[in-house]
């Protein structure tokens, strides 16, 4: 009978150990030592009481998304920043803990929350990723309050504008063309068929996670008759395509310059505003990872394979150039109006010998000559080789200048509540050390390199 008990006890704690673990993806490094990382222990670090806020001028609303650990709920703050100001806010918070689980696992979750909330308070403030806006810490469960992204996930958003995208490819002449180039594309314009039947973008197409909309958990994107909000009535473009591309560098080119790095970059992890504005946000706390088709099983954890670099998967290496290269896969998403990487591949010892002999995918769907060159460059098979964010922010930005003037604003929406909160102090040293295309300068002004380049693996 004892051998049966603890039988039973081992299986339940094999199951316990497999279970997937709440644990914020992104990493900071505090120090290199040759090939030797020191990374900062979130849980030590300090936490500004001034970001505390009272829980009972936090009024919880809707369920934006959920996972096996957490939700992100909308809410409606109630004097943040100013006494008399009334705001839209999303809230991460614990799930319940159920009578199956283990304190000590929700103990383990909760300490993951609060490191979050310590993470995104030493970063500090940037236009282009999800900024923390307060926390409730006391009296109850941990709250972390973040920026209200209105419009979700970029994935989605792409999909659901994919027809506007089209209308607009079909009435200027110069991109057709240039779209027309490949074969791909001959002689398909006037009936449409730009977006490939793998495209996976359709009005009911799913992925396995909640998505983070104003109109519910699940459902297409929906916006009243007539609102003009600044992004649900304005059609998608190729200006459009540039300037989230843009964003996205430069909010990672803000994680560079604070040792940080991602670890999981693609268009499901960017949120868009009314502001028009591209936040990076890590959405793991809202999704189920176990149900979600981009995470494989991968040893005994669950990754998105297909966006990471080629030291990543087999070596467990993870760097700001390993952020790179999954930028890359990143603008494929964009580029392709949300289309899956690697369409049609499986994950498997197939795909993984074609990623260690350097295969690339082909130029998307709706990609300038000059953005495929980009994420050329950044899956490069040697990390070193591959641009730095501020060197891709410099290139989209020359093609942004050479687009016609489609006087959009592109405004930070929460810019100027982010101005009176706490500021975290930057002590990175900033460089300019080789990591430019040798066949382009390296500008003083434009180099604001992170620590890490003098090293470029961070081991697990």
């Amino acid at each position: 009978m004892a051998a049966i008990f603890l039988l039973l006890l081992l299986i339940l704690l094999y199951k316990y150990k497999q279970k997937p673990r709440y644990e914020i993806r992104w990493k900071i490094i505090e120090a290199i030592d040759g090939n030797n990382y020191t990374f900062i222990d979130p849980s030590q670090l300090p936490y500004n009481e001034k970001w505390e806020f009272p829980r009972d001028k936090l009024k919880l609303g809707k369920i934006l998304g959920a996972g096996a650990f957490g939700k992100v709920v909308e809410a409606t703050a109630y004097g943040l920043g100013k006494e008399d100001n009334v705001m839209q806010v999303a809230v991460k918070m614990l799930k319940q803990t159920s009578r199956f689980s283990t304190a000590s696992a929700h103990l383990d979750e909760k300490e993951a929350l609060i490191s979050e909330l310590k993470i995104l308070s030493h970063l500090g403030q940037h236009k282009n990723i999800v900024n923390l806006l307060g926390a409730c810490t006391h009296g109850g469960p941990v709250l972390v309050i973040t920026e209200y992204c209105s419009h979700g996930d970029l994935l989605n958003f792409l999909r659901t504008k994919a027809e506007t995208f089209l209308n607009f490819v079909l009435t200027m002449p110069e991109i057709l063309e240039t779209l027309e180039e490949t074969s791909d594309y001959k002689n398909l314009s006037v009936e449409k068929k730009y977006i490939r039947s793998d495209s996976g973008i359709s009005s009911s197409c799913s992925d396995n996670y909640l998505d983070m909309k104003p109109g519910g958990v699940s459902g297409p994107m929906q916006h009243p008759a007539g609102e003009d909000d600044g992004v649900g009535t304005w059609p998608l473009d190729m200006d459009d395509l540039l300037r989230f591309s843009l964003q996205v560098a430069q909010g990672l080119d803000f994680l560079a310059a604070k040792n940080c790095i991602h670890r999981d970059v693609a268009a499901r992890n960017v949120l868009l505003t009314d502001g028009r504005v591209a936040k990076i946000c890590d959405f793991g706390l809202a999704r189920d990872i176990m149900n979600d088709s981009n995470y494989v099983v991968k040893g005994n954890a669950r990754l998105p394979v297909k966006w990471m670099a080629p030291e990543s998967i087999f070596d467990c290496v993870y760097t700001v150039q390993s952020d790179v290269w999954s930028y890359g896969i990143l603008l494929w998403e964009i580029f392709s109006l949300g289309k899956s990487p690697y369409p049609s591949i499986l994950v498997d010892t197939k795909f993984y010998k074609m990623i260690k002999c350097g295969y690339q995918m082909s130029r998307p769907d709706f990609a300038p000559p000059e953005m495929y060159s980009i994420m050329k460059m950044c899956w490069n098979l040697e990390p070193t080789d591959r641009p730095t964010f501020s060197k891709i922010s410099q290139l989209i930005q020359r093609l942004l200048v050479e687009q016609p003037d489609q006087q959009k604003t592109y405004k930070n929406v929460h810019a100027d509540l982010l101005e009176g909160e706490p500021e975290s102090c930057d002590t990175t040293q900033q460089c300019c050390e080789g990591s430019c295309d040798q066949s382009q300068s390296c500008d003083q002004e434009e180099e604001d390199q992170p620590l890490m380049n003098t090293n470029h693996y961070q081991f697990c």
